[in-house]
């Protein structure tokens, strides 16, 4: 779903120091202006009162945490401070990349796989990671990523859900990932919790998902929780495997899908999903969000599937 946010106010991260740096250098020109060679930072008259700075402090540090637990969960409204959240967010990409690139190229020297496999070393293509950040970030809802749907990128987010066979959702998330891959664990979790605050105690008996949603050991932890998980190892119009993907888990899983049963409880994805998604995106116009940042988009999709659930159930009743 599309991010509160545009295509333009994507920048890199030397674009976005160079606003920075040009925004603090007209700060102090305002500064030198308004305190001449005063530093700025003396007491106002009234603090200079012991009672009256007590309390004006303990006003502020109010005010202060108060504006914390906003940033904690919301995008800032000046810019200046989307641009320094755009550019952490680089700093620690980048920071991430530096690290795993130089565990990586260790793993490589010691030449000793997991299995305890000898192999040939260094790497002989190396990734260098750059001095400075690489990317893109957006000023306006930092938070967001260009996903890749199947139209193209869009700038937004991948907005997740876990429905019934009656096409109620019982779990709803989003995350900025283009791939679902590593997304059927927390998801099924989630899910299960639901059911068990709604009072549910039945846990589900089988999991379908999409080729998407392939990841090996989140599907051992589903099947581990005694439920069934069907997974198409590749996208069903593929005539042949993909490469790397046979034997093992792959093999199994094509063989259960052969089976009548398997085809048969494979097939109910489709009509339990898709529709909701068809629902909420073409038939309710909902393929935008209205607010920014992980935490207030997050309470939105839900609020968004909270709805096609009443509406459900209305017609539910309605045609009872």
């Amino acid at each position: 779903m599309h991010a509160n946010a545009s295509d333009r106010s994507n920048l890199t991260y030397e674009q976005i120091a160079r606003e920075i740096l040009a925004e603090a250098e007209g700060v102090d020109r305002a500064e030198d202006e308004r305190f001449g060679e005063r530093r700025g930072d003396e007491l106002p008259p009234e603090f200079r009162v012991s009672g009256d700075r007590r309390k004006r402090l303990q006003e502020a540090r109010r005010l202060l945490d108060a504006e914390r637990a906003a940033r904690s969960s919301e995008v800032p409204q000046a810019r200046s401070e989307r641009l320094r959240q755009a550019a952490r967010r680089l700093r620690e990409d980048h920071e991430l990349e530096r690290r795993v690139n130089a565990d990586y190229e260790a793993w490589r020297a010691r030449g000793i796989s997991a299995d305890g496999r000898r192999f040939g070393g260094r790497d002989p293509n190396p990734s260098p990671v750059p001095e400075t950040p690489s990317g893109i970030a957006n000023t306006t809802d930092p938070q967001s990523r260009k996903v890749k749907t199947p139209r193209g990128y869009m700038q937004g987010y991948n907005a997740q859900a876990v429905t019934t066979r009656e096409q109620i959702v019982i779990a709803a998330d989003v995350n900025v990932d283009s791939s679902d891959a590593g997304h059927l664990r927390p998801m099924i979790t989630a899910a299960c919790d639901e059911l068990q605050a709604a009072g549910i105690t039945q846990h589900p008996e089988v999991v379908v998902a999409d080729a998407g949603y392939w990841k090996k050991t989140d599907i051992e932890h589903v099947v581990n929780r005694g439920i069934q998980t069907l997974v198409c190892p590749e996208a069903l119009k593929r005539s042949t495997p993909r490469p790397g993907r046979d034997g093992g888990l792959y093999a199994f899983m094509r063989r259960v899908l052969e089976t009548d049963a398997g085809r048969a409880l494979y097939k109910q994805r489709q009509a339990m999903i898709e529709p909701v998604f068809a629902h909420i995106k073409h038939n309710r116009h909902a393929t935008h969000f209205q607010r920014r940042g992980r935490s207030a988009r997050r309470s939105e999709w839900r609020l968004i599937a909270a709805t096609h659930n009443l509406l459900k159930l209305w017609r539910h009743q309605t045609a009872a």
